[in-house]
């Protein structure tokens, strides 16, 4: 089994580039999925939440409002220390728990672990392989106030909340550049996906 490491910035286009690994035949652990999992009303990620945060970022049904969260975490880089240090274990159990199974049933399976915040969870730690999906911050900001129509200053904040692009990209094994067509991101993916299968 082969594992490598997907990450980028917010609206660099890693979902995309994740889709296109699953279409060329990857096992996809998305650790946004396993995020909200964790974090689902009962939980012990939840209750800790609930503990730090308080009651108001409940909607009526118990679980977790994500925006509201979000619009306080986004501009306090302290509470979003204190959420990670919560959510982040549990994400990486669960994690870890799936790559077991994934090695029993799939010994020859290339499988890619999307993590948005691979390095800032550490979660980049004992990969071979990085693979960081990369567009310059202007455009970054262009597209991420489009996507979620947000003002400036919001995409900003979400933006300068994460490790610089820039950064990232110089950790990565790999840089799948997104900054051109889908066919381009495409045949770069592809290209990463085949040198991934003969590492297996």
């Amino acid at each position: 089994m082969v594992v490598a490491g997907l990450t980028g910035g917010i609206a660099t286009g890693k979902s995309t580039v994740s889709a296109i690994f699953k279409t060329c035949g990857a096992v996809i652990v998305d650790a946004d999925v396993i995020a909200r999992e964790v974090v689902q009303k009962g939980r012990k990620a939840w209750s800790e939440i609930i503990d730090t945060f308080g009651s108001r970022i409940l909607l009526p049904d118990g679980s977790i409002n994500r925006p509201a969260l979000g619009d306080i975490i986004f501009h306090d880089p302290v509470r979003q220390q204190i959420l990670n240090h919560i959510v982040h274990p549990e994400v990486m159990a669960e994690t870890n728990r799936r790559l077991v199974e994934i090695n029993h049933d799939s010994p020859d399976a290339v499988v890619i672990l999307d993590v948005p915040l691979l390095f800032e969870s550490g979660m980049d730690k004992g990969l071979s392989e990085i693979i960081v999906v990369y567009i310059p911050e202007p455009l970054q900001l262009q597209r991420l106030m489009h996507r979620n129509a947000l003002s400036k200053d919001q995409a900003l904040a979400r933006i300068r909340s994460q490790m610089p692009v820039e950064e990232k990209k110089h950790r990565a094994t790999r840089i799948i550049d997104n900054s051109g067509s889908i066919d381009i991101t495409r045949k770069a993916t592809q290209t990463i996906y085949h040198l991934l299968i003969r590492k297996n």
